[in-house]
């Protein structure tokens, strides 16, 4: 499940991703006009299909996450459409604007393929999750959710991070049945600080604020 030497990405690709993201985002704003990376001309890491989430944040806050938990499509394009799906269209958030696009934070998880886990109980979970790298899955008759190993920086302790998954698939905390399906997986991780740290931003100088 962990991701290998042959899995991480080096820092070239790394830093296309993070370019993507923005450039996705900006797209989105109305800001420039790119079209979405075209894999033949891509590297092969970002040619791979896997999946990812894209998260933003404004001083610490949530502004949105989207992602995939499987491998559909070439890396790239998956971050691409997820970059617009977490300004845009995130049920939770209003459409970013562009006055928070220069306050906000942007991080790319990678995912590894999902592990299922073979456990009867929740208290066998419990001693088998790993705090701080195992991202994690519950499915239970048509419903799930997931939450990122970021999420451990909340919820440190292993009872209450799958008690608020639960709360978060919309079942009771102490809900458990022998149906559900329990994945895992481990994500690489890809960040990059608002605005002038931010490679592919607007040039502040000819930015025009949103109307008021």
């Amino acid at each position: 499940m962990a991701a290998t030497p042959s899995t991480r990405l080096d820092p070239a690709a790394r830093l296309e991703l993070l370019r993507t993201a923005a450039s996705a985002i900006e797209c989105g704003l109305g800001l420039v006009e790119v079209a979405p990376p075209d894999p033949a001309g891509l590297p092969e890491s970002l040619r791979r299909a896997r999946a990812s989430f894209v998260t933003l944040t404004i001083e610490g806050d949530l502004r949105g996450c989207c992602g995939t938990l499987d491998a559909a499509r070439p890396l790239a394009l998956d971050v691409w459409r997820n970059a617009q799906a977490t300004a845009f269209r995130d049920p939770r958030f209003a459409p970013m604007t562009r006055t928070e696009w220069l306050r906000t934070d942007l991080e790319i998880s990678v995912l590894s393929p999902r592990e299922l886990m073979a456990v009867r109980s929740e208290a066998e979970l419990l001693t088998r999750l790993v705090p701080r790298r195992d991202g994690l899955v519950l499915c239970w008759r048509g419903a799930s959710a997931t939450f990122l190993p970021k999420v451990w920086d909340q919820l440190s302790e292993p009872r209450a991070f799958v008690r608020h998954l639960k709360l978060k698939a919309g079942w009771s905390a102490d809900f458990w049945s022998e149906e559900i399906e329990v994945w895992r997986y481990d994500t690489e991780q890809i960040s990059q600080s608002r605005p002038a740290e931010r490679i592919g931003s607007i040039d502040n100088d000819q930015f025009v604020p949103d109307a008021p």
